[in-house]
């Protein structure tokens, strides 16, 4: 299978902890081709993780140790099957991610990881509405 160089997320209020909850880290969807970025995790057991070095791409020597989850308890007695990128909270309060920024994260050739957050600026209807698009993409090359 294709395997992404780039994935980005739009981020939502729940991603950068604005609505108070405690979930744990970012929902990563099963699409294959978002699934396609992250390293394998084996099924059989319960909940694997894989710790992930990512370098800021703003300086490349800052780095992030995120930790990517497969919470398949189900498969075990309980109730979750979902994929989740966890231990963000410090590397999104250092960047002072707000909804609707973009996450970016990359390879490069040599298999190095690189996160960004990007600024946007929230889109607003004329009814005062504020309108958010967008969830986890495959960044064309």
């Amino acid at each position: 299978m294709f395997r992404p160089a780039s994935i980005s997320k739009t981020l939502t209020a729940n991603d950068v902890g604005d609505t108070g909850g405690h979930q744990a880290g970012i929902l990563v969807p099963k699409a294959p081709e978002i699934l396609a970025f992250f390293p394998r995790l084996i099924g059989s057991e319960k909940n694997p993780r894989l710790p992930l070095t990512f370098r800021d791409s703003s300086d490349q020597t800052t780095r992030w140790e995120f930790v990517f989850i497969y919470y398949n308890n189900r498969f075990f007695g309980g109730t979750r099957n979902e994929y989740r990128l966890t231990r963000m909270t410090k590397y999104l309060r250092s960047s002072n991610a707000k909804v609707s920024d973009t996450l970016v994260l990359s390879r490069d050739s040599e298999g190095r990881l690189f996160v960004k957050c990007i600024r946007s600026e929230p889109m607003v209807a004329d009814e005062g509405v504020l309108r958010l698009t967008g969830g986890w993409k495959v960044i064309p090359i």
